[in-house]
């Protein structure tokens, strides 16, 4: 869901089935660059986190995290981007919220955490209450450029003090083309032991009937998870001759062989960044669904702490990391947000993923 600033509505972009009952939106894209927008964000943050089966206290956890993030847009940054996505691994769900900001940044992060703390005349203790009341939080500024947040909730409902361990770290930022209701790029991911199968897709052109392409490639993956990248492929280049077509691109990460295999069509574009050294992954021209010469798969190392990060073509390529001195060593969620607010192109659909994987 998108809001947009002039009409001052807000727009479906995805939506996933909780428990084969209810449809509920997968993502939240809500600016804020004005007062009134903080109460309608966190209405609709409430709301999600409701039908996720939060209880009243999480709800509030919620709500007092994003009034507190888009406030600090208002007093520091003048405006900013909420960015609200439903977490859901073993039977669990959560909400992440990543903040994003073009504002003058922090001097000394650590300083401005603590209570009490602030350069804008009020109490000062937004930042330490995110953080206290995040089952995990994060943040990266940098002075004059802006800062970036992820805080992440999981719902209780199991009576479990513990948040889910993930054997992978993922961060993913996806918004549809300025002007549209719905995204035309799809991602998933699937898990097996010591196997993850990570897909981009970026269906042609944008709005619905991209959406369907992309969407379609998404379930080619989902019932032959088992298979390799390039047989995926193959079948869904089958599977996707009815529809508008697709750049679609998949990475298998193999912990054991300490392997990552990847195979795309495409503009979809596949770097592996490790110890700040960049290996871009070798796609073919063509569309899924349409037009295919070739396919074929790469393999390349894959190393604990090391990062794969998809793109669609909504993204500049000239994009760096090392920008942003200490941004490899956050959150993919914070690197997926920090890329997209800086080099996201202003006329087509975007997403940007980025994963790590946990392993020692």
């Amino acid at each position: 869901m998108v809001y947009d600033c002039c009409k001052k509505e807000y727009k479906t972009t995805s939506t996933f089935l909780l428990g084969n009952e209810m449809a509920i939106e997968t993502n939240l894209t809500l600016p804020i660059v004005e007062a009134t927008q903080v109460g309608e964000a966190r209405r609709l943050a409430v709301a999600l986190s409701g039908k996720l089966g939060f209880t009243e206290a999480e709800c509030g956890k919620v709500a007092t995290i994003v009034t507190e993030i888009a406030k600090n847009f208002l007093k520091h940054a003048k405006a900013g981007e909420l960015h609200i996505r439903v977490l859901e691994y073993e039977n669990r769900n959560g909400i992440e919220i990543v903040g994003l900001d073009r504002g003058q940044g922090m001097t000394n992060v650590r300083r401005c955490l603590e209570d009490g703390f602030s350069t804008a005349g009020t109490p000062g203790t937004g930042l330490g209450a995110i953080a206290r009341l995040s089952d995990f939080f994060d943040i990266h500024s940098v002075e004059k450029v802006g800062t970036a947040l992820v805080s992440q909730i999981w719902s209780r409902q199991d009576n479990s003090t513990k948040i889910p361990t993930q054997p992978l770290e993922i961060g993913v930022i996806q918004l549809p083309k300025p002007g549209e209701n719905i995204c035309g790029d799809s991602w998933a991911l699937e898990s097996q032991p010591n196997r993850h199968l990570i897909l981009v897709a970026d269906g042609l052109g944008s709005g619905v009937l991209a959406a369907e392409a992309s969407q379609a490639a998404v379930r080619v993956l989902q019932e032959h998870a088992r298979l390799s990248p390039k047989a995926i492929l193959e079948l869904a280049h089958e599977a996707l001759r009815k529809t508008r077509g697709a750049a679609v691109a998949i990475a298998e990460v193999d912990i054991v062989q300490e392997t990552l295999r990847f195979a795309g069509i495409g503009n979809i574009s596949g770097t592996i960044v490790t110890n700040n050294q960049r290996r871009s992954l070798v796609s073919y021209n063509g569309t899924i669904g349409h037009q295919v010469r070739k396919i074929e798969e790469f393999v390349y190392p894959w190393q604990s702490r090391s990062l794969l990060i998809m793109h669609s073509d909504g993204l500049g390529t000239q994009w760096a990391i090392d920008r942003y001195p200490g941004l490899i060593n956050r959150h993919p969620s914070l690197i997926a947000g920090v890329l997209s607010r800086d080099y996201k192109r202003a006329k087509d659909d975007v997403t940007v993923l980025v994963v790590r994987s946990l392993y020692q």
